[in-house]
């Protein structure tokens, strides 16, 4: 069913660090007027917010630990919940291995509901690379080094670039292009999403 159908827009966007999803994933979510859910937000406002579950996640984080899956789906869970995610969302960092692939997929499953589309940033790791190192340069981040932002997008092609066969195998990853202005990269997925029914106008009905 397509977000016409369902009234609803659940989107994932997916594309190694200086694919440029994060600002993508806002121009979406302000499309179809849907939160854009970033789990590095998410982690931010319950630590400042003092919540249970911010003080949790402040613990293991200053104990210079990652943040285990379980923990990161249970603060994801509570965000989804929230009135503004009603009608759909824009999930940004999550899920970003197999595991939490399975936690959402049992959240939305027990809601009756599904993603409606994985967009999908392709770009070439040298691309990345350029891009990351250009924005260290312009934001004077010394330790973004070549060798540390080569590290990271390892971990992306390890762990979370898996997680887009399980979704190809469902039909609902749309591969754009993201090679080009930001503009240009905007177009090819407002046009890619449209193809599949997928379409702002259709959350006005």
């Amino acid at each position: 069913m397509t977000a016409a159908a369902t009234g609803s827009a659940r989107f994932l966007i997916v594309g190694p660090q200086g694919s440029g999803k994060g600002t993508q994933g806002v121009l979406v979510a302000e499309a179809f007027g849907v939160p854009q859910v970033a789990t590095g937000d998410i982690f931010r406002a319950n630590v400042a917010g003092g919540t249970e579950l911010g003080k949790r996640v402040q613990a293991i984080i200053e104990a210079g630990d990652l943040v285990p899956d379980a923990l990161t789906s249970e603060l994801v869970r509570d965000r989804l919940e929230q009135s503004d995610a009603a009608r759909g969302f824009l999930l940004d960092g999550y899920p970003r291995n197999r595991g939490q692939v399975e936690d959402l997929d049992a959240f939305l499953t027990a809601r009756g509901e599904a993603l409606d589309a994985v967009i999908e940033l392709v770009v070439p790791r040298e691309e990345s690379i350029a891009r990351l190192q250009q924005r260290a340069a312009e934001q004077g981040r010394t330790d973004d080094t070549e060798e540390v932002i080569a590290n990271r997008l390892a971990i992306y092609e390890r762990e979370t670039a898996p997680i887009l066969d399980v979704y190809r195998a469902r039909g609902v990853v749309v591969r754009i292009d993201g090679v080009g202005t930001l503009g240009e990269v905007t177009q090819r997925i407002f046009e890619a999403l449209a193809a599949r029914g997928l379409a702002p106008n259709a959350l006005s009905a």
